[in-house]
């Protein structure tokens, strides 16, 4: 049978959702605990990869076995995972439903803090040494929707077929301690949204103009768009299906 998991997790500790040579990370954690639950060898496919040092508040991974799960296994599977990691349901689905190719869209949420603040340095961009113009970063979020090709804000020398996204959505909103952006998408290319927060930044700080993010896209070169912004302040907030167990 096919299952899925919907979990949460921090991503300080851990080098990406995806397994890594030599190194920690979300995947590699889950399918040890897996295994040693069902005593089988579990192996899992994500519904995407984060970063290094990036959050997910809703991830969903599948897994098959012969094993039949239950009712309780969600609450037992929290028990041999690390604290940063928290599982909140495992369901069966059907043997055609997958965690990354029959997903809809994901939404990732990011995080600006522009009070300094010792206690978000893991959760937050702190950017209090700067003042944004939050009115100016939401004019340039209008041309994303414009346009599919964002190899400006790819990551170099990946696999990637193609560079194409839909953008459904992008809009910065003010927030107690600073800024929040959120975009959603069909899919997302590697470091896609740190890119784009990083240049909105500038655009923000007035060092760009709204406007110039055409040029920036359909100039389809990573060297004109702004410097990443760090990972701590992003997270996947949301994963979509068109099925009703989801």
């Amino acid at each position: 049978m096919r299952y899925f998991i919907e979990f949460a997790y921090h991503g300080k500790n851990y080098f990406g959702y995806q397994v890594q040579p030599n190194e920690i990370s979300v995947q590699q954690e889950l399918e040890k605990a897996l295994t040693t639950m069902l005593r089988e060898p579990i192996k899992s496919t994500g519904a995407g990869r984060t970063d290094t040092g990036v959050h997910a508040r809703q991830m969903f991974a599948h897994f098959d076995t012969e094993r039949k799960i239950p009712e309780d296994f969600a609450y037992r599977l929290n028990s041999f995972l690390p604290p940063d990691i928290g599982i909140k349901r495992i369901f069966p689905v059907a043997d055609d439903l997958h965690a990354r190719f029959s997903a809809t869209h994901r939404t990732y949420e990011y995080y600006i803090t522009t009070k300094k603040d010792p206690f978000t340095q893991d959760s937050a961009w702190q950017l209090w040494r700067r003042k944004l113009d939050i009115v100016k970063m939401n004019e340039a979020c209008k041309f994303l929707f414009e346009y599919e090709d964002f190899t400006s804000f790819a990551k170099l020398h990946t696999d990637n077929r193609t560079n194409n996204c839909k953008i459904y959505k992008a809009f910065w909103e003010q927030t107690a301690s600073g800024l929040k952006f959120t975009v959603s998408a069909d899919r997302f290319l590697r470091n896609m949204v740190r890119a784009i927060v990083g240049t909105m930044v500038e655009i923000g700080a007035g060092k760009i103009e709204p406007k110039q993010l055409r040029t920036i896209i359909e100039g389809k070169n990573r060297n004109l768009a702004g410097t990443s912004a760090p990972p701590q302040g992003l997270y996947l907030v949301e994963v979509g299906y068109n099925v009703n167990n989801q």
